[in-house]
């Protein structure tokens, strides 16, 4: 009977596309994160362009697609990429997503990304994160601006939240 139990709880997780655990990392307060860059967007940069090459990628790699809306401006958005750039992160970043950062300015640039997945209306905050299969689907829609208040989460919280999406 246990044994039914356990197969059937893991038979469950998969049938829920159970996620890959957050990998561990090696601080845990945000005063402790090492800052590798302040401005993480490039607001030259063609961001129709550079969303495209995020999911011709994840096509040929079969990952999820994790596109990351923000402006240099903002402390949250800062915090979150360095977060995606420590090694531990950046592994799993690299194992389980295709990323692309757009440059949304002060919510008044390239505002056709997020409408694409249905977000029409002013961003509520940033960094809005879309995580997308790789034929287009929103799989966080509902919380696409949960790390918006990034400052006041742990690292580890924010890599949970990253890995929540995988696949």
């Amino acid at each position: 009977m246990r044994k039914t139990l356990m197969l059937m709880v893991a038979g469950a997780a998969l049938a829920l596309g159970a996620s890959a655990p957050a990998p561990k990392l090696s601080i845990t307060d945000l005063k402790d994160l090492p800052v590798v860059t302040t401005a993480p967007y490039d607001e030259a940069a063609d961001a129709n362009a550079v969303v495209a090459a995020a999911f011709d990628r994840a096509k040929k790699s079969h990952k999820r697609v994790l596109l990351d809306l923000g402006g240099n401006w903002c402390p949250d958005c800062i915090i979150l990429a360095n977060l995606m750039r420590m090694p531990g992160m950046k592994d799993f970043m690299s194992k389980h997503y295709e990323f692309a950062s757009v440059d949304v300015g002060r919510f008044d640039k390239n505002l056709q990304i997020p409408a694409r997945f249905g977000y029409t209306q002013r961003l509520k905050g940033v960094p809005t994160v879309l995580v997308a299969t790789p034929d287009g689907k929103l799989v966080n829609d509902g919380h696409v601006f949960a790390l918006s208040d990034a400052r006041h989460m742990t690292p580890q919280s924010l890599a949970e939240y990253v890995a929540q999406w995988t696949q």
